[in-house]
């Protein structure tokens, strides 16, 4: 399965050490060109397994763009010229613009669950509160119950 991220995602698991989880789990990681200038603005390099891409369709691009941030658009667009299988986004508004396109979509969350059910990470519990922690990331407490309760993790 290919994967195609936006730029906080990829930041998000940076933050937690745990962003080696992705080419585990996924055949290819990619990222468009626009998230990868985002990155390089906080990081000094890319990993070599994330393969970079531009986006052909400009007039797509553009039109998401009036929606979402370069990233988030460029991430959508890749998806919807057939380069990935799966979108890896947590921005509530962009992952509603995925859905309503008709793509799929998963999160940081999502992927520590699928790494969890791997026996990638021995406690979700423990990411979920290092991405807090350290990545300022909020999760609903419900959601926490669900993933937790999914993961045989109390």
């Amino acid at each position: 399965m290919i994967i195609i991220s936006d730029t906080s995602a990829v930041t998000s698991l940076v933050q937690i050490g745990r962003l080696e989880i992705l080419p585990t789990l996924y055949q290819k990681v990619i990222i468009p060109v626009e998230v990868a200038e985002e990155l390089k603005r906080f990081h000094t390099s890319l990993p070599g397994f994330i393969e970079v891409l531009p986006v052909t369709d400009r007039a797509r691009l553009e039109r998401l763009r009036t929606e979402l941030d370069p990233g988030e658009a460029a991430a959508i667009a890749l998806m919807l010229e057939d380069k990935g299988d799966l979108l890896l986004m947590d921005e509530r508004r962009g992952r509603k613009i995925a859905v309503r396109e008709g793509l799929a979509v998963i999160g940081v969350i999502g992927v520590l669950l699928e790494a969890r059910q791997h026996g990638l990470i021995v406690s979700i519990s423990e990411a979920i509160r290092e991405l807090e922690q350290i990545a300022g990331f909020r999760i609903s407490p419900q959601l926490k119950r669900h993933i937790l309760q999914k993961a045989d993790e109390k």
